[in-house]
């Protein structure tokens, strides 16, 4: 059947009817843009055809006409393979309001956020339009509001770009930088470690960040702490370090007085918590819920784990930065039946088998937030009694929506000063989250090096990438794994602190699954130098920790592929 139009007639009367209309008000109706969003970016549009009211790191960013989203200007952000082009404009906002930021992008990894607040991003070559929803603190005037690229990545475009909500007073400038820290001792010496202490700097405005430099190089932001430890220090080795700093308007004082400590003679000793698991590990994620993969109790998890995730924690929402657990009551249905003493009985078991559980914050759809001394000390307490309570022998962050580098350190070392020395700590960041030691996550991970047990990269769901000798690798290879994974083991972190994480089967990630034989032949080119693909590290990690899989219960779906290829190879490593 043909679908019923209107009469040609009866068209063109509505139509002059409704242009009389509009004669005779002397307005629009019927308009879908007359009630346009309020827009508080200037210049937004770059109709300018400059880059007026933004400021682009390196001069990176430039105006550019012919291919803009609407009119005929767009910001076009060039990275290079130390840059990634970041464009940003200051704000005038209201305290403890809401505010919604868009803008039309395209290209590979673009993103755009708010400092101190969340952010976006995208792969699409096509223009498409990011957004993200921010609540400002109780005593903020203004917000930086960013977009950028990546390190090595092809140019970035972005255009319309609108911050909607009230419109707050800007303050008069601050020129005023905080007054030099002084009192720096270093101290409590390791193989590899040295703690800096320093008086707390004044400031009107507060302190935004410390300043740490090590000898000559370069200085390293480590927030608002007057403590912080120095790890991947080699053995008997005497370093300087000295202490300025900054507020959030971009003052920052003198450096204070250097101080100087020599880190302790003998090998790196690995964490407390790794000495409860094999030299190298298999862990797989045990998915408490059901999304059409195998359903599993904990003693039905496939024998080649050494340690077992069990995904996830719940946000508290009575307490900041609290977390709670429960069983997923579809579970026992599915299952016949499977009770909490069942799930502790079962994991009690895994123990008497020499393997370790453990609990998963966070997630894809994970909103734990750890930002300030309340949260950690919620977010301590509150795991030390879910541990307690189930027998899990530690926990795994995978903070998918961000990490505070600080805040969440504070929280893991505090919960490791309760629990003890035997608590497994393991992360598992995306792949983006360890590109560079600047980035929130490396800085948790070096940050509490003396403690963290496993680091499993979500190699997938990634996109291009660079890799740890500056080349963009494809996820899907030999060489996206080992040009990701040489970054962490060249800045840092112990090779038993590295494992690589890949997705059990193809249903289990929306990209990146690689055949079992691809990731035996990573861990072989980590470890052995064998097997590489066009890329080859110019060394070998012999103690590399092994492998993580998303999930125990897709590896079942997928006849245990994962599981029985990649678990008997990591054994065999060296």
């Amino acid at each position: 059947m043909k679908p019923r139009t209107r009469p040609r007639t009866t068209v063109a009367i509505i139509s002059t009817l409704l242009s009389a209309a509009v004669a005779l008000a002397g307005v629009l109706v019927f308009s879908p843009t007359s009630s346009a969003a309020t827009n508080l970016i200037s210049n937004g549009t770059f109709e300018t055809g400059t880059l007026s009211g933004w400021s682009c790191s390196s001069g990176t960013g430039a105006a550019v006409s012919g291919s803009a989203h609407t009119g005929t200007w767009a910001l076009q952000g060039s990275p290079t393979s130390g840059d990634n082009a970041r464009c940003s404009q200051s704000v005038s906002v209201k305290p403890s309001s809401t505010y919604t930021l868009s803008a039309w992008v395209k290209g590979s990894n673009v993103y755009l956020g708010a400092d101190g607040g969340t952010s976006t991003w995208s792969t699409n070559d096509s223009w498409n339009q990011l957004t993200t929803t921010f609540t400002t603190s109780s005593s903020a005037t203004t917000v930086t509001v960013y977009l950028h690229g990546w390190y090595g990545l092809p140019a970035y475009q972005a255009d319309d770009v609108v911050l909607d909500g009230p419109g707050g007073t800007a303050p008069p400038p601050d020129t005023t930088p905080p007054t030099t820290p002084g009192g720096l001792t270093v101290g409590s010496p390791t193989s590899s470690s040295l703690a800096l202490t320093w008086s707390a700097s004044s400031d009107a405005n507060g302190v935004d960040h410390y300043d740490v430099v090590r000898g000559t190089g370069a200085a390293q932001s480590v927030g608002s702490v007057t403590s912080w430890t120095a790890t991947g220090l080699s053995p008997s080795t005497t370093y300087s370090f000295k202490v300025r700093a900054c507020d959030a308007a971009g003052n920052c004082s003198a450096y204070g007085a250097s101080a100087s400590g020599t880190t302790s003679s003998g090998p790196t000793d690995p964490p407390p918590g790794g000495g409860t698991l094999p030299k190298h590990v298999l862990t797989g994620y045990w998915q408490n819920f059901d999304n059409g993969a195998t359903v599993q109790r904990i003693r039905d998890v496939q024998a080649n784990y050494d340690l077992i995730a069990v995904a996830f924690a719940d946000t508290d929402p009575s307490k900041p930065g609290g977390i709670t657990f429960t069983l997923d009551p579809t579970l026992s249905s599915r299952l016949g039946g499977y009770t909490a003493a069942d799930f502790k009985a079962d994991i009690a078991a895994k123990h008497q088998a020499g393997k370790r559980v453990i609990l998963s914050v966070g997630g894809q759809n994970g909103t734990i937030s750890v930002t300030n001394a309340t949260a950690a000390a919620n977010f301590a307490s509150s795991a030390l009694g879910i541990l307690r309570e189930y027998g899990f022998d530690g926990v795994d962050i995978d903070l998918e929506n961000g990490v505070n580098a600080q805040y969440m350190g504070q929280a893991l070392r505090s919960l490791q000063s309760s629990f003890g020395s035997g608590l497994i700590i393991t992360m598992a960041p995306q792949t983006i989250d360890m590109q560079a030691t600047s980035f929130e996550y490396f800085k948790l991970a070096l940050n509490i090096k003396d403690i963290l047990t496993i680091v499993n990269v979500q190699y997938y769901n990634s996109g291009a990438m660079n890799g740890c000798n500056g080349q963009v690798y494809s996820q899907g290879s030999v060489d996206f794994i080992t040009a990701q994974a040489c970054i962490m083991l060249q800045n840092g972190l112990r090779p038993d602190q590295v494992g690589l994480g890949l997705p059990a089967s193809s249903r289990a990630a929306g990209s990146g699954y690689v055949s079992p034989t691809i990731v035996d032949n990573a861990l072989d080119c980590l470890a052995r130098g064998t097997n590489c693909g066009s890329f080859k590290p110019s060394t070998t990690w012999p103690s590399l920790r092994g492998a993580m899989t998303w999930s125990t219960n897709w590896d079942a779906l997928n006849g245990n592929g994962f599981s029985s290829t990649v678990g008997s190879h990591v054994h065999s490593l060296p």
